[in-house]
């Protein structure tokens, strides 16, 4: 299109401005903003729910998000094990399912713990003991450690025989792990003295023979022989006092009462 101009003609320009979006809410980076800030806030709820489980899961859900594929099959199960579903149990259960009712067992637990204690302080004649017997929750279960204090407390040196003190206090733990059903491991230890016994007998066959006179004492105060799982003599070398190998503080037994059920084991 022109235009006469002056007795002439000159064309028109139309000179057309498009506006480009702005900022401010018209704008898309807060978007972005928010995303990045709810990613962040699910990530920390996710660190701080992990906190909070137990030993065992933790390294459960490590397992599983360093190797899923091998997690699972080693699991035997086609569900994730952090999902609110149970794996299909073939053969041996993931150490997360294995661990589902962690909270009742650490309950049952506790509840035995407290029962013994409460036994051994009201008895005359075994509250003298209750600083020789320690009974702690671990990451494997309930450990009850009968531990000499003094020379001679439990056993007589050299010998397997249970002194009558011993045979009762055995007898209150046992009143206690019978309504249990988990499996149980006793454990005997000696110090590094050698016996000097001829035909070979040494701290081996003693700490098993030690550990075996506490399970048949438990066993006739009434514990079921089938939830006894291993009897295992360690000699010295799960020394209590390493510093002083031979000091009589490193003979013991040992009563472990794993979390995990007898038919998951």
């Amino acid at each position: 299109m022109a235009q006469a101009v002056g007795g002439g003609t000159q064309p028109v320009i139309i000179i057309k401005k498009i506006k480009k979006g702005g900022g401010g809410h018209h704008g898309g980076a807060w978007k972005v903003a928010y995303a990045d800030f709810v990613t962040a806030m699910m990530a920390f709820f996710l660190v701080m729910w992990i906190i909070g489980l137990d030993q065992p899961t933790r390294k459960a859900i490590e397992s599983y998000f360093k190797d899923p594929y091998g997690f699972m099959k080693s699991s035997h199960g086609g569900v994730s094990p952090i999902g609110t579903g149970e794996s299909v149990k073939i053969g041996q259960p993931s150490p997360l399912h294995q661990k589902l009712d962690m909270s009742s067992l650490q309950a049952a637990f506790k509840q035995a713990k407290a029962a013994i204690a409460e036994e051994i302080a009201k008895s005359p004649e075994l509250s003298g003991l209750k600083d020789s017997v320690s009974i702690q929750l671990t990451d494997e279960g309930l450990r009850i450690e009968l531990m000499e204090k003094t020379a001679s407390l439990f056993f007589n040196t050299g010998s397997a025989k249970l002194k009558e003190r011993t045979k009762r206090l055995l007898a209150v733990i046992a009143k206690q792990l019978q309504t249990l059903d988990n499996p149980i491991m006793i454990e005997g230890h000696t110090d590094s003295r050698p016996l000097g016994r001829s035909g070979g007998y040494s701290n081996w066959e003693l700490s098993t023979d030690r550990a075996n006179s506490a399970r048949r004492a438990m066993e006739a105060a009434g514990l079921n022989p089938k939830g006894i799982l291993a009897v295992r003599g360690y000699a010295d070398h799960k020394l209590l006092h390493p510093e002083d190998p031979t000091h009589f503080s490193n003979r013991r037994v040992t009563i472990l009462v794993a979390y995990v059920k007898k038919d998951e084991y």
